[in-house]
């Protein structure tokens, strides 16, 4: 993607130093949410662990560990497979997940500069090979937090709109756009809107063509 010098000249100093400061500033008023969080799902997890660690890939497809609080238990059937997600995410890990509080320990990736606030969420690392060449280019920018997809609809629409959605924010990156993001993810996690598909616990798989 080629990117204009305004659009060069913020994502470099305007974005990562404020996004680092943010965080930062952040991850110290909310402490005592972090704590709250990590105390609940130490019970609720059933000795699962809180956190939850991912290979994702990163800017320039960069693959990096992203960081979140842990939703569901490890608890398996009798033929020692892991239960389906919705068996296994709890009542505290459900509230945790549509209060958008499971995202909180990404703040430690944004300080690190593997994301941002504002950018294409992170996927599977497995995806990559099924990208087409024009997807690949949502990984021209900083993975982040939230994304213009993520405010237009998240699991409710397809992977299709998903992908068209970050490649229009990748074109048209700046602060007025980041801006907007921000504000809009922020109703969108005081009403908890388009936290999931109906009937559904967790996004749908991407094969390629959904």
């Amino acid at each position: 993607m080629n990117f204009t010098f305004n659009q060069k000249f913020y994502m470099h100093f305007v974005k990562r130093p404020m996004g680092f400061l943010m965080a930062l500033l952040l991850i110290i008023l909310l402490s005592p949410i972090f704590i709250a969080t990590i105390v609940l799902l130490y019970f609720a997890n059933k000795g699962a662990g809180v956190f939850f660690t991912q290979d994702r890939p990163g800017k320039n497809e960069q693959i990096f560990k992203a960081l979140k609080f842990k939703t569901m238990t490890d608890e398996k059937d009798l033929d020692g497979k892991l239960l389906p997600d919705a068996d296994r995410l709890t009542p505290v890990g459900k509230f945790i997940r549509t209060t958008s509080i499971d995202e909180l320990p990404q703040l430690i990736n944004i300080l690190k500069g593997d994301m941002a606030f504002i950018g294409p969420r992170p996927l599977l690392v497995k995806y990559l090979s099924l990208y087409s060449e024009e997807q690949h280019h949502r990984h021209d920018v900083t993975p982040g937090m939230s994304g213009w997809a993520q405010v237009n609809g998240r699991n409710n629409i397809p992977w299709s709109k998903k992908f068209e959605l970050d490649l229009y924010y990748v074109q048209h990156i700046g602060l007025w756009m980041d801006i907007r993001v921000f504000i809009t993810t922020i109703k969108k996690v005081l009403f908890r809107d388009d936290i999931s598909k109906d009937g559904q616990a967790t996004t749908e798989a991407f094969n390629g063509y959904n």
